[in-house]
This record gives C-alpha cells, structure tokens and sequence, in this order.
C-alpha cells in the first residue's frame, strides 16, 4: 500500500537540475515510505498507485502541489518582545542605535538567559506550528541569544529537543559569535567563543553549522575568520552573516572557507558576486529583513545575471518577526524583482543547498524527501499574486500529512 497521493491537481511545480521550475497540468504524486516514488500526470501516476490503494489521499483540483518551503536562514528560538522597538525604528530609531542603547540583540540575550530550557522549547514549538502552517517543512534555528557556554549550550539542546518533536526537520547552528556582550570587547570575546563555547557545543555534538555575524561595529573579517576556522576544527560547516550593512568582506570569507552560504548580501559588489559565482558558496537573501527594517532590498538581479542561483529566507528573529516562506516569496518578487519561477525556486531546491541537503529535499523528484505542499491557488503564479494571505491547505511531510488547514 503506497503512503500517500495527491491527484488531480491543476499544477505539480517543482524545480529541477535542468529546469528552474518544471510544471505538470493535472498533476499527481505519489510517495512510499516517506520518499517519492512517482511525478506525472493523473492518469500516469495513479494507474501504477491508486488513490484507494493510499494509506491518504488527496484530490487536489484546482489546487498547486509544490514541494515542501525550507527556510535556511532564521534566528527562531528567544524569549521575550521588542514590539516597542518597531515603533522606535518607526520613529526614526536605526538598527544600530538601538543596540547601542542596550535593545535588539542584547536585550533578547537577557530575556533568553532568564528562561528554561522548557520555556525556550516550548515558543520554539509554537513558532514552528506557524511556519508549517505556511508550507515549511525544513527549516534552519541559529543559537546566538546566549553569548555564554551555559546559555549557548541550553539554546542548541533546546533546538534538538524541538527537532524531536515537531514534524519539520530543524537544522542547528552555533552562532556564538551573534554580538559581544557588554563589558567585554570583540577580540576577548572571540577568544571565549573559539576556546569555551565551541568545545563545549562540540563534544555534546549540538550543531551541524557555525555562523557569525561578520558586520561593523560587531566582527571584522579576522575574527570572523578565528571563530569560522575553529568551527571547521570541530566539524561545523561554516555559514555567514555577510555585507548586510556594509561591506566589510564577508562574501570574500565566505568564498575563502568554502562557506555553505553567505547570507543578506545587500552590500556585496559586482566584484564579490563574480567571486561567489566561482565558488560552491550559496548566496541567502533576506527579503523580509529589509521590510523590517525599511531599506533597501538586495539586489537579485545581480547575482541572477551571474548565473548564480540564490536562496531566499525568512531571517525570522525578534527584529524580523514573520515566519511565513510564503510572505518570504512575495517580497522576492515585489521586493527584489525575481519571477515567482525563481523565487519559488529560491524558497525550496536552492535554499535547500544553503542547507547542505543533497537528497532531493525541496524538489518533488523521484527518490526526493516525500514533503510536500497543497496550496489553494492553480498555478504556482498566483501564490505570490495573492500576497498577505496564507494561501496553504495541506503539508505533508515524509508521506503524512501534518498539517491541514
């Protein structure tokens, strides 16, 4: 008996190595033990898996079945508000002015420190019911609120203990080095994250990737490098926050380490994008970052005319609160210009890369994770045309369906 079908469907969409995005009219998939193991037409997939057959099925029409949204870039797990700093930045405030002030990333590193490891666990699980209510079934969760070896070490078991509860796959990163704390200055810092916190986020095997936040004002290029390096010591792939504000030459970095993404880029040159174009180096943009914060978003283009595939993310985080891959897909087409074939593209294959997932996840091939997504529109073109709704029905994710609207 085949675990799931979905049929009828007025469009399959999904990506592939020789297409941005191949579509199938009247549409089916099939997936058996958690795996796809079939992509066509109705009447070609259901003649080998009958939907009566299926443990679940779906009659899909007139709806769009695209592979399940991975969000590689997100900053998921904290504690408390800063609502009152969207007002400040309303009012004029700047990114930096208020974490000058002791706001932003800092003052959620008080609220995290103050929490359980239960209360983080459990608004980590709220937030991911949010995001695979719009489609995520992959999705990468950054430590960083902690800054010390005892709150890095709660955040990252936090993320595991979520992972293990929650239908999406929740990717760890180490991002020690997310701010300096107060008191304390970048290169002493540097020395605590490389010689404490990395050791002891190591030997409790806690995360697969290590980020930092390569920016003015928090790291330069050679401590970013320290702490990159050190993580490459202890088996974390290097990801990271790079020319965001300015250029400091963290494309560069990221080229240089054989970074699995460099992430905002809003800042790089032509220069650093034909360095990326030679490299294995995913680029990441953060549409919904410079919705938040007012300015200007990256420019897509660039990197498209390269030839240089990009992701797209939600860089979800107290600063940059939505957790919706869907809104995330609007803003690459409104925002950044991008087709909703690329965008679309950016929200699952490529993002997928940023991720390091080299098993199909966010395609609908054959032998592909069986993650999928039914959304009510018919055809892939009006998911980001009807913007500021979720426009999700059902998620499926490795052949079951877990969520359902």
């Amino acid at each position: 008996m085949t675990d799931f079908v979905v049929y009828n469907a007025s469009q399959v969409a999904t990506p592939t190595d020789e297409s941005e995005l191949e579509t199938v009219r009247d549409g089916a998939v099939a997936v058996d033990d958690g795996v796809v193991v079939a992509v066509g037409s109705t009447d070609e997939v259901v003649r080998d898996y009958p939907p009566a057959n299926a443990t679940a099925a779906i009659d899909a029409a007139g709806k769009t079945v695209l592979p399940g949204f991975v969000d590689p870039h997100t900053h998921a797990l904290f504690a408390g508000d800063r609502a009152d700093e969207f007002t400040a930045k309303l009012r004029g405030a700047t990114y930096q002015e208020i974490l000058a002030e002791g706001g932003g990333i800092l003052r959620t590193v008080r609220a995290v420190r103050e929490a359980t490891r239960e209360q983080l666990v459990e608004n980590l699980l709220e937030q991911l019911d949010v995001m695979l209510a719009h489609g995520t079934t992959t999705v990468e969760v950054k430590s960083g609120y902690g800054l010390d070896v005892e709150t890095e070490v709660k955040m990252l078991e936090a993320i595991a203990e979520a992972d293990d509860h929650h239908p999406i796959d929740v990717v760890s990163t180490f991002m020690g080095a997310h701010a300096v704390p107060k008191d304390t200055d970048a290169d002493s810092y540097v020395d605590h994250v490389v010689e404490e916190q990395l050791p002891a986020v190591a030997e409790r095997g806690l995360a697969e990737f290590c980020d930092v936040f390569c920016e003015a004002g928090v790291f330069s290029v050679e401590q970013s490098r320290r702490v990159l390096e050190a993580g490459q010591e202890h088996g974390l792939k290097p990801k990271i926050h790079a020319d965001e504000f300015e250029r400091l030459g963290g494309a560069g970095l990221a080229v240089e380490l054989g970074a699995m993404s460099a992430d905002h880029l809003l800042q790089s040159t032509a220069e650093d994008i034909e360095s990326l174009r030679d490299s294995d180096v995913t680029p990441v943009l953060l549409p919904g970052t410079a919705f938040a914060l007012a300015t200007e978003y990256a420019d897509a283009s660039a990197f498209e005319n390269a030839d240089i595939p990009v992701a797209i993310a939600t860089d979800f985080n107290p600063n940059c609160f939505s957790q919706s891959m869907e809104f995330a897909i609007e803003l690459a087409c409104n925002g950044m210009r991008m087709s909703p074939a690329s965008a679309i593209r950016a929200a699952t294959k490529t993002a997928a890369a940023a991720l390091d997932r080299t098993d199909g996840t966010g395609t609908l091939q054959e032998g592909a994770p069986g993650d999928l997504v039914v959304v009510d529109v018919p055809d892939y073109e009006h998911l980001p045309y009807n913007f500021g709704v979720t426009n999700v029905e059902t998620v499926i994710k490795c052949g079951e369906v877990v969520h359902r609207d």
